[in-house]
């Protein structure tokens, strides 16, 4: 292995070594892959060279031995006569042809295959090949995408084109599958047999769809269409072993079925579904209502309302350091109050945050409000850190600068969040703030409840929860009061990055340095 090479590798398994899988949870350690995936390449195409080189050789070899050995054989008596090509023989069987057997077993692929062993121990596992597969599954329930769309790469707000292929395709549908989910299992199983119908090359076979895709709508309650489509199968293959069991067993419940038919129950009824399934009920009773406002289709202002929304120039109850330089800020809603700042961060310090908080990304817990141990929840899908003020001079001058905004002490705040979003990172909705059973939630921290949340946008997204006027880099919203739901949609494309302190207060503290209490109610 070359010098730079094995820097390189070294570098990079600094960079990766950092990460604990979970990959899909992060577009920002997601991109670390890139360039690993990147420097795999280029050691490939080193390996190929030399192995082209090597080939070169022997090809030249056996070119010249093939005209030297039809010369010899024609009349080896007359060609040995010449001492020198005697002399030569000897020489080629001796040295010659073993130097040759030297080059043929020569192991080029060393290198490459050392690289590829090493960083293979940082490469996604199963449970990352899971978690994106849910995640683009997440993109299509919530802004009502196809199976289509998503295999054509037709998603909004996207830079590059991106399409799914036959085996991919398959590989979505296999993922719900092994989930138990069978409402996308067929979606996706569907959508292999479209492609393969219209020609697409594949090593996927339409055998090993139908397989899975017969339980499938044997599991949706469908038997009439599992019936269906396990003979399409032994049509294909009539020594499928399972798929002959399944006929008889699927036969058998049908039959089982008619027999049970009540006098307003028809056969015709029975057969109805004609493979439309509807989305299973899940554990979230908004779910309804949380997609649509993650597709912009939420509640809307009234006229009278919008009314009471306006602009205007922030200077914090007169704080002196914003007499000088007010922020401008802008009404978002009215109850609860949500209010967006501009131009609250500059370029070089969101890309300072990004930068020291990066490595200490981790998987988002959740508090699990039966045994209160902080663990991983399907509904968060993100990494997060925490930076303190002595990480870098630019937090606790970030930290100061939402002091003054606030009129909220950082005291008694949380340490400066940092978040970045995975493929289809959500966060569903959920209270920031600890209710009532839960009012020991933020002892540990010394400080009271929570009372606000201050929101810093340091990344602009392309397509961001189906909003309009999404809040970019420069862009800051503080929540006031926090006791409301809040959320976090799954993101369609582009890497998300929040940044947020939660503001709490103490009985023995003052919260509000800068303005009396009374001022506030």
């Amino acid at each position: 292995m070359k010098p730079w090479e094995s820097t390189l590798l070294v570098a990079w398994l600094g960079v990766l070594g950092c990460v604990q899988a979970e990959f899909f949870t992060s577009i920002g350690h997601m991109t670390d892959l890139i360039y690993a995936e990147k420097d795999l390449v280029q050691s490939l195409k080193e390996y190929i060279l030399v192995e082209e080189a090597k080939l070169s050789k022997i090809k030249s070899w056996a070119d010249k031995m093939e005209a030297l050995t039809s010369k010899s054989a024609a009349d080896p008596e007359g060609y040995l006569a010449h001492p020198v090509n005697a002399y030569k023989l000897v020489k080629r069987l001796n040295t010659d042809w073993p130097a040759l057997e030297d080059l043929v077993l020569q192991n080029s692929a060393a290198d490459f295959i050392a690289n590829l062993s090493v960083q293979r121990q940082f490469f996604p596992t199963d449970e990352d090949e899971t978690g994106a597969a849910k995640a683009l599954m997440r993109l299509q329930d919530t802004y009502k995408l196809d199976p289509d769309t998503i295999s054509k790469g037709e998603l909004p707000g996207t830079k590059y084109q991106a399409v799914l292929s036959v085996d991919d395709c398959f590989g979505m549908g296999r993922s719900a599958y092994n989930e138990g989910d069978y409402y996308h299992t067929v979606l996706w199983m569907e959508q292999v047999l479209k492609q393969l119908d219209a020609g697409e090359e594949a090593t996927t076979t339409k055998a090993q769809v139908l397989d899975y895709l017969s339980y499938a709508v044997f599991q949706l309650g469908d038997l009439h269409r599992a019936v269906e489509l396990t003979r399409r199968l032994l049509s294909l293959d009539p020594s499928h072993e399972r798929a002959g069991g399944n006929l008889h067993y699927f036969e058998r419940l049908l039959e089982e079925e008619r027999e049970k038919m009540l006098t307003n129950h028809t056969e015709a009824e029975l057969a109805a579904q004609q493979g439309i399934y509807e989305r299973p009920v899940d554990y979230l009773p908004e779910r309804d209502v949380y997609e649509s406002l993650c597709r912009g289709e939420g509640v809307k202002l009234t006229p009278r309302r919008q009314k009471r929304l306006f602009c205007r120039y922030h200077h914090g109850n007169r704080v002196p350091q914003l007499l000088i330089a007010p922020f401008k800020e802008e009404d978002e809603w009215d109850s609860p109050h949500i209010v967006r700042y501009y131009d609250v961060m500059s370029d070089e310090e969101i890309e300072r945050i990004k930068e020291i908080a990066k490595p200490k990304l981790a998987r988002a817990t959740v508090r699990d409000p039966k045994t209160g141990v902080l663990t991983v929840a399907s509904y968060r899908v993100s990494k997060s850190s925490w930076l303190e003020e002595d990480d870098d001079p630019v937090v606790a001058r970030v930290n100061l600068r939402m002091q003054h905004i606030t009129g909220l002490t950082v005291k008694t705040a949380e340490l400066l969040q940092v978040a970045n979003y995975g493929m289809g990172g959500q966060y569903e909705p959920h209270f920031d703030f600890s209710r009532k059973d839960e009012q020991d939630a933020f002892k540990r921290l010394g400080t009271g409840n929570r009372v606000a949340t201050f929101l810093n946008y340091v990344s602009m997204m392309p397509a961001v929860c189906g909003l309009k006027g999404s809040p970019g880099p420069e862009c800051s919203l503080k929540y006031v009061p926090i006791r409301a739901d809040t959320t976090s949609c799954c993101s369609m494309a582009g890497s998300s990055w929040p940044s947020a302190p939660f503001f709490a207060g103490v009985e023995c503290c003052p919260m509000f340095p800068f303005v009396c209490f009374s001022q506030l109610l």
